[in-house]
């Protein structure tokens, strides 16, 4: 169960999600700029397809393998975040929320994983 103060994993990534997509929207209209929002876009919103995929595995083994690939997309979403603030296309004040919100997920995510394999030996 989630609630406002403490939402779930799912909540979460959903809620970040959206976020990326409104910060695509401030980005830039440039090359560098719509690169970077496609690539964003693509890893930021993923996340949270993995995580849904996650909780539907059929085996302990295939929750492992998707947490882990939901982990492989939020740290490329933390990668684009540090070059979007870094290049100036947005300023650190804009990224630096979602860049604190995507190392608590991978803290969440990753500590999941490690429960899980846990339980699998």
């Amino acid at each position: 169960m989630s609630d406002e103060r403490n939402p779930s994993i799912e909540v979460r990534t959903t809620r970040f999600a959206l976020e990326i997509i409104k910060l695509c929207g401030e980005l830039p209209r440039s090359m560098p700029g719509e690169v970077l929002g496609r690539q964003i876009l693509r890893s930021g919103t993923s996340v949270g397809a993995q995580y849904r995929e996650a909780k539907r595995a059929k085996s302990v083994a295939d929750f492992v393998s998707k947490i882990e690939g939901a982990l492989q997309e939020i740290e490329e979403t933390s990668y684009w975040l540090e070059l979007i603030s870094s290049s100036s296309m947005l300023a650190k004040k804009r990224t630096a929320p979602l860049a604190s919100e995507a190392e608590e997920l991978t803290a969440m995510l990753a500590a999941s994983a490690i429960t899980a394999k846990r339980r699998r030996q």
